[in-house]
């Protein structure tokens, strides 16, 4: 469940109505349908009877109340396994049973069964669509339908540039590092052009594996309880293992297409180190900014990508310095 609903979750009391029909379990048919009548109660759709000490015993629907007979006691009618739901279980719970129950209002009582009241028809589907709307976010990632969230769509053109701009600007500065660090292995790459072959396939794998992760932080954040450090651990176990297995297929198809074992070695073992960085990097940048109060959606892309792609670059050449290059 999302922390944040768990916190700020609406319960049955908050959608209870205490006048509600009611009935002794002797009274007629005849006369329960003309006292309804004089009363005119909030929720007439059940006949809420009780006992002793407002102990719910049955229920009566309002169309059962008026097919049965005048003079026959609602006691013989009532139906005694009625769904009920208590006033602290939570809304979508109640939703559930009405639904499952194929009813249209829900008692509610207390821990010894007396009568409190009912759940309309209108609060159930109303609670019914809220939960609806907020699983279909939470499946597309939106952890919270705020006023930041719609005013990252909403907002003007030039208001949601201005917002985005900073974040790209920073990743323009990014890229710059990206090609300073190019630049400084020009005599490597001048004296075996075809390690050069390689930099656009790494950096592009390391992109793709970091924003797979980027994506499942922004969704995922929101629907764990679990720490920071054991997500970091498991996303970075999960990049090394689709690290290795891209290494191992890019090794040997270099190997296989340029008949040079030292370059395989160095490009699958780049891929398997640019992996689990990127992997890291994906799900670290949106929980930093989701800390920080900033919205993941407008900073961990630039930024992750453009820190993936230098750090690509960086650990390719330095493991091309190590395999003799």
């Amino acid at each position: 469940m999302d922390p944040q609903r768990h916190e700020h979750r609406e319960r049955v009391a908050d959608h209870l109505v205490a006048d509600v029909a009611r009935a002794g379990r002797d009274e007629t048919a005849g006369r329960v349908r003309e006292r309804l009548a004089a009363e005119q109660p909030a929720c007439v759709e059940i006949v809420a009877v009780t006992g002793p000490h407002g102990l719910l015993e049955g229920v009566v629907t309002i169309g059962r109340l008026f097919a049965t007979p005048a003079a026959t006691p609602l006691g013989e009618v009532m139906a005694r396994d009625y769904p009920r739901v208590h006033p602290e279980e939570d809304q979508e719970h109640a939703a559930s049973v009405a639904l499952h129950g194929a009813v249209d209002a829900l008692p509610v009582v207390d821990a010894s069964g007396a009568l409190l009241g009912a759940v309309p028809p209108q609060a159930l589907l109303q609670v019914l669509r809220r939960e609806h709307v907020e699983d279909l976010h939470l499946l597309t990632g939106i952890t919270r339908e705020n006023a930041r969230a719609r005013h990252a769509i909403d907002d003007p053109p030039m208001r949601r540039a201005r917002h985005r701009l900073p974040w790209l600007l920073a990743g323009l500065a990014g890229s710059a590092a990206a090609t300073a660090a190019m630049a400084g292995f020009e005599d490597l790459i001048q004296a075996h052009v075809a390690v050069a072959f390689f930099v656009p396939a790494l950096v592009y794998l390391a992109d793709a594996i970091g924003t797979q992760s980027e994506a499942i932080a922004v969704r995922g954040l929101s629907l764990t309880h679990s720490g920071f450090g054991h997500l970091v651990a498991g996303e970075l176990r999960t990049g090394a293992v689709i690290g290795a297995v891209l290494g191992v297929l890019a090794f040997v198809a270099v190997a296989a297409t340029f008949r040079d074992l030292a370059l395989a070695g160095a490009v699958g073992t780049a891929l398997f180190a640019a992996g689990t960085i990127a992997s890291g990097i994906g799900i670290a940048f949106p929980w930093g900014l989701s800390q920080l109060r900033v919205d993941p959606a407008y900073g961990s892309g630039p930024m992750a990508t453009v820190l993936q792609d230098t750090l690509t670059i960086l650990v390719y050449l330095g493991v091309l310095r190590a395999f003799g290059f």
